[in-house]
């Protein structure tokens, strides 16, 4: 059974992260996904097992967003062009959805930052404090530890549809067969 929530609802209380940055509640998520029209996915790979190529294939059937692939390393993925960074998108994303090394995400915060972008979502697994901090700071919504298809598929009324806790996508490379 899905359970759907009234966006006028009042909201839970966020979590509490490190200083000056706070969990988005769920009714915060549901407005940010409401109100975005482009998805830049950072990390996008063409590999099936990956999950950033599951979450890839569910927002391109599934969502109504214009999603766009950066991955400095392929030309295309899944039909569709594949850009090198966020400054090269054809246009201002409104949500960052990120499949990097923990490492790698200030640079792919300062790139968001400086594309406009105004969600930061870090996949499940990532999470960085200091990331967060400097991503609110500069403006930006933050949202970490959190799988976008989830989310969609939550509040869309998809939690039922194939792929979901397979444990078919892996993270680690060589994992699935």
């Amino acid at each position: 059974m899905t359970e759907t929530r009234d966006a006028a609802a009042p909201a839970a209380p966020a979590t509490e992260g490190p200083a000056g940055w706070a969990s988005p509640s769920a009714t915060d998520r549901l407005r940010m996904l409401r109100q975005s029209r482009t998805v830049a996915v950072v990390g996008a790979s063409d590999n099936p097992s990956r999950a950033s190529y599951f979450v890839a294939t569910y927002l391109l059937a599934s969502s109504p967003y214009e999603v766009w692939f950066v991955n400095p390393r392929r030309s295309t993925i899944l039909g569709r062009p594949v850009y090198p960074s966020l400054a090269d998108l054809p246009g201002r994303p409104d949500i960052v959805d990120v499949f990097r090394r923990h490492d790698d995400l200030p640079g792919v915060l300062e790139e968001a930052i400086a594309a406009q972008a105004r969600v930061f979502w870090l996949q499940l697994g990532l999470s960085r404090d200091d990331v967060a901090r400097r991503g609110t700071e500069a403006g930006l919504e933050v949202v970490m530890n959190r799988c976008l298809k989830i989310e969609h598929a939550r509040f869309h009324g998809g939690l039922h549809l194939a792929g979901f806790n397979t444990g078919v996508i892996s993270s680690r490379r060589g994992a699935a067969t």
